[in-house]
C-alpha cells in the first residue's frame, strides 16, 4: 500500500502522539489525579486511559468515577472521601500544562507544512480544546493549522462530522493518528488514514495496523518522501 501526502486537500492530525510527544505526560497525569483514591484505582484508571487513546479527559474521569470507584472504593463518596469529578479534572489539567508547554514538537512539521501549500491542516484531538488552542499559540504552532484546532468536550466523531458538513473538511482527507480511536473515527467519517507509531502507547498496533490495512509512519517527517523512508504496512504481529 503507498501513500502520497501531496495527494490530500485536508491532513487531519491528532495531537498527543502525532504533533506533541505528551502521551506519556498526559497518563502519568491521569495517574497523579487519581492517586489520593489508592494506587489500585489510579492504576485501574490509567489503563482505561491507554486503552482508550484519543478519548476525552471528561469521558475518562466519568467513567472513573461511575466504574472504577465501585470496585475499589466501595461505598466512598466523591467530594467527601476523595476527590470529585471537577476537582479531578483540575489536578489532571494543572498536571499536564508545563508538559504540553515543553514537551517535544514532531520533527519534520514545518517541511510537511511547506511541502502542502494546497492543504487545509486541523488538529482534531481529545484534548481540551481551550487548552489546545492556548498551548499552541504559545509555542508558534497555531499557524500551520489554517482550518483550525478542535478538542472536547466535543468527541472526535461530533468534530469530523461538523467540519465536514461545514466544508471546513474537504475530500480528498487523510487523518494522521496514533491509537484505535483515530482509525475507527477517520473511517465512520469517510477519510483515510495513516498510523502514527512513534510515540503511541497502543501495545499492539503493528497488528491492529496491519488487520486493518492501513499505512503507518514511525513520525509525520516520513510522509515526505524524498525526506523519509515510504510508507509500509509492518509485519503482523
Amino acid at each position: 500500500m503507498t501513500l502520497n501526502i501531496r495527494n490530500y486537500t485536508t491532513l487531519v492530525f491528532d495531537c498527543d502522539g502525532v504533533v506533541l510527544d505528551s502521551n506519556r505526560i498526559k497518563t502519568e497525569a491521569f495517574r497523579s489525579a487519581a492517586l489520593p483514591w489508592g494506587t489500585a484505582a489510579a492504576q485501574a484508571l490509567v489503563d482505561h486511559h491507554i486503552g482508550h487513546g484519543g478519548v476525552s479527559r471528561f469521558a475518562k474521569f466519568r467513567h472513573f468515577i461511575d466504574c472504577i470507584l465501585p470496585c475499589h472504593a466501595p461505598g466512598a463518596v466523591p467530594g467527601r472521601d476523595g476527590p470529585d469529578l471537577e476537582a479531578l479534572l483540575e489536578a489532571y489539567a494543572a498536571a499536564v500544562r508545563d508538559g504540553l508547554l515543553s514537551c517535544a514538537v514532531a520533527e519534520g512539521l514545518e517541511a510537511l507544512r511547506e511541502a502542502t501549500p494546497g492543504a487545509r491542516w486541523l488538529i482534531v484531538s481529545g484534548g481540551a480544546q481551550d487548552e489546545l488552542r492556548a498551548v499552541f499559540a504559545a509555542r508558534g504552532l497555531d499557524a500551520h493549522f489554517d482550518g483550525g484546532i478542535f478538542g472536547s468536550p466535543d468527541d472526535k466523531d461530533r468534530i469530523l462530522a461538523r467540519e465536514l458538513t461545514t466544508g471546513c473538511i474537504r475530500q480528498p482527507a487523510l487523518f494522521l493518528g496514533d491509537s484505535r480511536y483515530d482509525l475507527e473515527a477517520a473511517r465512520r467519517a469517510g477519510l483515510d488514514f495513516v498510523f502514527v507509531s512513534g510515540w503511541t502507547e497502543v501495545r499492539d498496533w503493528p497488528v491492529l495496523v496491519a488487520q486493518a490495512g492501513v499505512d503507518h509512519v514511525t513520525a509525520v517527517a516520513d510522509l515526505l518522501r524524498d525526506r523519509g523512508e515510504a510508507t509500509e504496512p509492518p509485519p503482523a504481529g
